[in-house]
């Protein structure tokens, strides 16, 4: 997935850079691998809200709050894609999961407040031991995504 991304992002003339660094499995240590402050990575979560899942991205830095998500799509159950329909989903790992809907993942895409604030953004992008790192307003331009506020600290 990591050369299907690098490979869109070149066909939209967008400038980013990447950055191989050992495995990674939380934010903290993406953040850090990378050189970035934490608030900077997007983290992107996969989530069955009633029947459907999608994916939310938001600050690392910050939590979901699953009762405004709920709240927001009018559904009573909200949870977190297990591994193995994640991997079903995705073809991906937890912690992998990079912060795109279409093209790059068949899913809805929700992005929070907290994350379009930031001059910048850096994802692990498909893998645990790669990341990329872009303008926020290159990023915005190539998604498809509605924008609410959805974090809690």
């Amino acid at each position: 997935m990591f050369e299907q991304i690098r490979k869109w992002l070149e066909a939209q003339k967008i400038e980013f850079k990447t950055v191989s660094h050992g495995v990674t499995k939380t934010s903290e240590e993406s953040a850090k691998a990378r050189g970035e402050d934490l608030s900077t990575g997007g983290k992107a979560l996969v989530m069955k809200v009633g029947k459907e899942f999608k994916i939310f991205v938001l600050s690392a830095s910050k939590k979901a709050d699953s009762n405004v998500i709920k709240k927001h799509f009018g559904v009573k159950k909200l949870r977190f894609a297990n591994g193995n329909e994640l991997k079903e989903l995705t073809g991906l790992v937890p912690g992998s999961v990079p912060p795109f809907g279409r093209p790059i993942i068949d899913m809805d895409l929700y992005i929070d407040q907290s994350i379009t604030n930031n001059s910048k953004i850096a994802f692990n992008a498909g893998s645990l031991t790669d990341s990329i790192i872009m303008k926020m307003e290159d990023y915005r331009k190539i998604i498809d995504a509605e924008i609410f506020e959805f974090s809690a600290n």
